[in-house]
């Protein structure tokens, strides 16, 4: 039987909507919406949720819940990751927005957040054998390994473009040392023992460098979803965009100006773990947590 769910993933960096028509584990796409909404504004450094960046993505899922309403979708689940995670207020504002939003919430442990990631990605009945999964999000990275759907490694990391980008990037543009800092404290957090796969890669900085490396004027899902990005690209990537300062890399063709700030931490991420795992290339999906989140809200009660 189908049903109409709405998910609502509330990131460190932004807040997302999808609404979506599931049927037996597949998904068919009604609408998707993007807010950067920096929730995690200095989360690391000060271990709570600013109160503006509250209101912002308050304001952002109320007009979300309002939207899955009007698209006679059920009451949306809205799951949040590493800001609410970390944050001492966080559950506190996930109370918060389900009483004045009228959703349902849910804050992720990391393996959670694993597993609904690799349930979206595969969602999409593409992939067969083993993969990696990489999610770099605002304050945290996910590796999850699995085949057939089936998690078989999981690690959530506290290394993500807004945190490392509040922790290391200082200069406008930032200098060579504080990228080459960066990328050691990576370097030094990344697992040894993540079981070989093809990599995948999910989530808003590697679909936008998918969106630049293809010469897109704003990212387009039907052409980012499967598109390769080589290793080699992902360094070209660094090289030029480390060397903007942030108002020029606010006008860089496919990059959307709230992600300029971030972009340089993110891909400085990427590149590392490529280099980490020895992988050449990876391909970009555009399903991933939010997808499996729906999966979620669909699923009959426990």
């Amino acid at each position: 039987m189908t049903v109409r769910v709405a998910a609502i993933d509330i990131g460190t960096n932004s807040t997302r909507l999808l609404v979506a028509d599931a049927d037996d584990g597949a998904l068919r796409e009604v609408e998707r919406l993007l807010e950067i909404t920096r929730l995690g504004d200095r989360v690391d450094a000060d271990g709570e949720l600013a109160e503006a960046s509250m209101r912002r993505v308050e304001t952002c899922v109320a007009r979300y819940a309002d939207r899955a309403r009007e698209l006679d979708a059920s009451t949306p689940l809205a799951v949040a990751t590493s800001a609410v995670r970390d944050a001492a207020n966080g559950a506190e504002f996930m109370r918060r927005l389900e009483q004045g939003c009228g959703v349902r919430t849910r804050v992720l442990t990391g393996e959670q957040e694993a597993r609904l990631t690799l349930r979206g990605v595969v969602s999409g009945g593409r992939l067969a054998g083993a993969v990696v999964v990489c999610d770099i999000g605002g304050g945290s990275t996910e590796l999850i390994a699995g085949e057939d759907g089936r998690v078989g490694f999981a690690v959530s990391l506290n290394l993500g473009c807004v945190r490392m980008s509040e922790r290391h990037l200082h200069g406008d543009p930032p200098t060579a040392e504080e990228v080459a800092a960066l990328r050691r404290e990576a370097a030094g957090m990344l697992p040894g023992d993540v079981p070989a796969g093809s990599l995948i890669g999910v989530a808003g900085t590697i679909t936008t460098l998918a969106t630049i490396d293809l010469g897109l004027d704003e990212e387009i899902p039907e052409r980012v979803d499967g598109h390769e990005l080589s290793a080699e690209a992902v360094a070209a990537q660094l090289e030029r965009l480390a060397a903007l300062p942030l108002g020029e890399r606010r006008q860089v063709r496919g990059l959307m100006p709230e992600r300029a700030s971030t972009i340089v931490a993110g891909t400085a991420i990427l590149a590392e773990l490529m280099r980490h795992l020895g992988a050449e290339r990876l391909t970009v999906s555009e399903r991933d947590i939010l997808h499996g989140a729906a999966l979620e809200a669909a699923d009959p009660p426990a």
